[in-house]
């Protein structure tokens, strides 16, 4: 496998001004990483308009929500009521979907597509690239303006508005970009809600 992987998030663009963004960084496939594939702001991007609008595009279309959403069916990816990244990047299904982009890069061009419009607010990211990266794939995010922000450089932003860059010589590297990735997955995290009514002992 060779070349690099894309990440990128629809947020309010048009239809098609993401496809030139794909096309300007010479994406061919596109893999949907949202658990719920579908916008009532944006409905340009629910899951079946979005991949006829690929397909004739000539980019290929994969959705990988199930494998790689932020909003995991199995309850053992939540504690309290909020998903945990940990668990859920150990899980097999987010095993088999990272093997499933790796596998599609092999003879194409993908970019991971989410939602959010900052890489750094997003699971994509802080979820999903982050574990592709710690297998060696080269990651880049497309931001709204088309240019490129690799991997690294939004971990060091990630860092800087943490104020975690200069920590001091007793801290490892590793352990202060993996105190940067939980901070930031816990405040992004999913959180279920209770139903209306249960706080006061109705019920459903």
């Amino acid at each position: 496998m060779s070349g690099t992987l894309y990440t990128i998030g629809h947020s309010n663009h048009a239809i098609d001004g993401l496809l030139g963004l794909l096309r300007r960084h010479g994406v061919n496939a596109v893999a949907d990483v949202r658990s719920h594939p579908y916008s009532r702001l944006y409905p340009q991007f629910g899951r079946e308009l979005l991949a006829a609008r690929l397909t004739e595009a000539g980019i290929a279309y994969a959705y990988l929500g199930k494998e790689l959403g932020a909003r995991p069916d199995d309850p053992g990816c939540y504690v309290g009521g909020k998903v945990d990244f940990g668990l859920l990047a150990a899980t097999p299904a987010f095993l088999r979907g990272l093997d499933g982009v790796e596998a599609g890069m092999r003879t194409r061009t993908v970019a991971l597509l989410c939602a959010e419009k900052d890489p750094l607010t997003c699971h994509r990211t802080l979820l999903v690239a982050r574990h592709l990266r710690e297998r060696g794939v080269a990651v880049s995010h497309i931001l709204a303006d088309g240019t490129l922000e690799t991997h690294e450089a939004a971990l060091a932003r990630l860092l800087r508005e943490y104020k975690l860059a200069e920590r001091d010589l007793f801290h490892e590297p590793e352990e202060v970009i993996a105190e940067a990735y939980a901070l930031r997955g816990a405040k992004i995290a999913y959180e279920e809600r209770p139903a209306a009514g249960a706080d006061r002992g109705e019920i459903e």
